[in-house]
């Protein structure tokens, strides 16, 4: 198959996105980025993968089936990992932008038809984009959980609170020192549109802090 004919049967499926108009007044004092990019693909196949095959045949791959199923298959430009499975169904993540997810899965398809799989009509799905981010203030958790819904904070068992926000709908681990991880977006424009949304929520709700003690503070260096 010709290279061009490859892109022509390459689809994705995407959700929609329209332009979201930032408020400099909003952000003003906001950062983000995103961190990882999780997107699953179906394909089409005339016979079962033989991922023992592939292992075997390509360099950067990782296959145990006593302890997972699937294929680990590492892209290094651009970078991303593939999880592959006899099924032709896939795993793409540890990508940061959403134009490097066809690229990703583009190059593993060549690879495995290299093998001589005949992999074909590839249609992707982001399901989950997460990303970390700063709100440069300090936020009263206790105080927090008690007046927005949706929320969970058990301090003794993890440090951050839990905040299932419903417009639009993500999830957001929120820290005190006003770090936070936005995760379940699908696309940058929701993610740009919830943490704008929980900016103006924790001055709405009455919950940021002028002062923290420096005893409260967590050890959130993973994010």
């Amino acid at each position: 198959m010709m290279e061009k004919d490859f892109d022509n049967e390459f689809k994705v499926k995407k959700l929609e996105e329209k332009d979201e108009s930032m408020d400099k007044s909003d952000n003003a004092n906001l950062s983000y980025k995103i961190v990882n990019i999780v997107s699953t693909v179906v394909t089409d196949i005339d016979k079962e993968i033989n991922l023992k095959q592939i292992a075997q045949s390509q360099s950067d791959v990782e296959y145990n089936p006593d302890k997972f199923p699937g294929l680990v298959m590492r892209i290094r430009k651009p970078k991303g990992t593939a999880l592959i499975f006899s099924t032709g169904r896939m795993v793409i993540t540890g990508l940061r932008e959403e134009t490097d997810v066809d690229k990703v899965v583009q190059k593993v398809i060549k690879n495995i038809r290299k093998v001589g799989f005949n992999v074909k009509k590839p249609i992707i799905t982001i399901q989950n984009i997460v990303a970390t981010g700063n709100l440069n203030i300090n936020i009263d958790l206790d105080k927090a959980t008690i007046v927005s819904e949706n929320t969970m904070y058990e301090p003794e068992i993890f440090p951050g609170l839990i905040y299932r926000m419903q417009d639009p709908k993500t999830v957001f681990l929120i820290f005190s020192t006003g770090k936070i991880v936005c995760l379940g977006a699908k696309n940058k424009n929701t993610i740009k549109k919830a943490i704008l949304t929980l900016n103006k929520q924790v001055y709405e709700f009455g919950v940021v802090r002028k002062d923290l003690d420096l005893n409260v503070y967590e050890d959130i260096s993973f994010i």
